[in-house]
């Protein structure tokens, strides 16, 4: 589009390699994301997906009551939980607390955060800062690497965090996973959204409000 808008016999060389170069990085930013992974990253993306995908083989309830739990490592009782639970543990399996996380980036950037009025805070709460999904899709912003968000199956990578509006504002979060939906080009979702964690194509099933990638701290 560039192009047509701005042909090229109207500019210098130098001026036209300029709108080139500029083309190239809008029409590829998922590309570069994955062409600028190291070694170690990719690799803690394999094992961030095969927890979250072991995830699926446990039985869990579904519940959003407040817990209180030791800090760091606290975990709501492992029978129970809900859509940032799984994430959390996932997260957890290959080495990094988010719990300890998000509270220590809240406890520096309080203002940053999201403070609903129904939470009735005022001030970090390490039993459940972490376990709501504003709070996460902020936290994954602030310190990793926030990508577009489109229509197209193949944006989304294993190993990546999506958010969704699942309508009247209930928010809603899973990963992405190296399991291809039948029959087209969609990774599946690892989440719960009310009977345990599951491996489903969901994907595109509800408003996507946030597309993350978090590698862990000093990663």
């Amino acid at each position: 589009m560039l192009a047509r808008q701005m042909p090229g016999a109207s500019f210098p060389r130098r001026v036209r390699a300029v709108f080139v170069v500029a083309a190239a990085s809008l029409c590829t930013p998922l590309a570069l994301f994955s062409a600028q992974q190291t070694s170690a990253q990719r690799q803690f993306l394999q094992r961030l997906v095969a927890a979250a995908i072991e995830r699926t083989t446990h039985h869990v309830r579904y519940d959003s009551a407040y817990v209180r739990i030791p800090y760091p490592g606290g975990d709501v009782p492992a029978d129970t939980g809900v859509c940032t639970d799984e994430v959390i543990r996932a997260y957890r399996e290959v080495g990094v607390d988010l719990q300890k996380e998000v509270h220590e980036d809240i406890l520096r950037n309080w203002s940053a955060y999201p403070h609903d009025r129904r939470w009735q805070e005022a001030h970090p709460d390490t039993n459940i800062d972490h376990r709501r999904v504003p709070n996460l899709g902020t936290f994954f912003r602030r310190n990793g690497a926030t990508l577009p968000i489109t229509s197209g199956g193949a944006d989304y990578s294993p190993g990546d965090l999506v958010t969704w509006d699942l309508g009247g504002g209930v928010p809603h979060i899973g990963i992405v996973v190296d399991r291809q939906a039948p029959g087209s080009n969609r990774y599946m979702v690892v989440h719960n959204i009310g009977a345990g964690p599951k491996m489903e194509d969901v994907l595109f099933s509800w408003k996507i409000t946030g597309h993350y990638r978090y590698y862990g701290p000093g990663r």
